[in-house]
């Protein structure tokens, strides 16, 4: 086994310390191939644990002879097939029409990344931010302070999507940034994701305003953000 894949499997299993594990997301920001196998690992993972049933075994069972090793391993095999194939066949994709759009939102994420322009007004307080953004928008965009999730907020931004302005809060968890741009919208929608360049991108729409998420983020972390933000009221 490669270093990095042992290094890799330390990490996801939390085997490393503070400084190791800093210093491999570091590596991971700087290697997209290594960032893409972190997060194929991770999606694998929550399939198992989500989707895998598990059931006591009858009475009639114990005591009996335990099958031959490679009996295990063979029905192992089978079970991880069957897990791989559900998790690819039930994965929510973005409409055709969005298509477009979810790449306008990696450009902005990148652009303001690279520019060194993530915050018009950088602020962890919610009541600092949203006034901000109310004052210079058609709308006023909901802003949740997610810190005790261990998402915190950074600031925010005005941005454009679709040649309009909006919102972009930003978050962080960890060295990483999470762009969550916000814009009214009428009709509901369950959340979507996709990947776009080596960024995880969610959308969904609740409450009168659509949410476009995008980081770098592995894909189990952007879930639990996404879920955050539409549970808000």
């Amino acid at each position: 086994m490669r270093t990095d894949d042992t290094k890799l499997h330390a990490y996801l299993d939390g085997e490393l310390d503070a400084a190791a594990s800093l210093e491999f997301e570091a590596q991971m920001a700087a290697n997209p191939v290594l960032r893409a196998a972190c997060e194929r690992q991770r999606e694998l993972s929550a399939a198992m644990r989500e989707k895998a049933d598990y059931y006591k075994a009858p009475a009639r069972f114990y005591g009996k002879r335990q099958p031959a090793r490679g009996t295990y391993a063979l029905a192992a095999s089978f079970a991880l097939v069957a897990i791989i194939a559900f998790t690819l066949g039930t994965q929510v994709r973005f409409p055709a029409g969005s298509d477009a759009l979810a790449d306008e939102v990696v450009t902005a994420h990148v652009r303001a990344t690279l520019g060194g322009r993530l915050f018009d007004v950088a602020s962890s307080d919610q009541h600092t931010v949203k006034p901000w953004l109310s004052a210079r928008l058609p709308y006023s965009p909901p802003v949740a302070d997610l810190s005790g999730e261990g998402f915190e907020l950074a600031g925010a931004r005005l941005d454009y999507l679709a040649g309009k302005p909006v919102a972009a809060l930003v978050y962080k968890r960890r060295q990483h940034v999470v762009d969550v741009f916000v814009r009214p919208e009428s009709a509901e929608a369950g959340r979507a994701s996709a990947r776009r360049d080596g960024f995880n991108v969610e959308s969904f729409a609740r409450e009168g305003m659509r949410y476009w998420l995008v980081s770098d983020l592995n894909r189990n972390e952007m879930d639990d953000l996404a879920r955050l933000l539409a549970a808000r009221r």
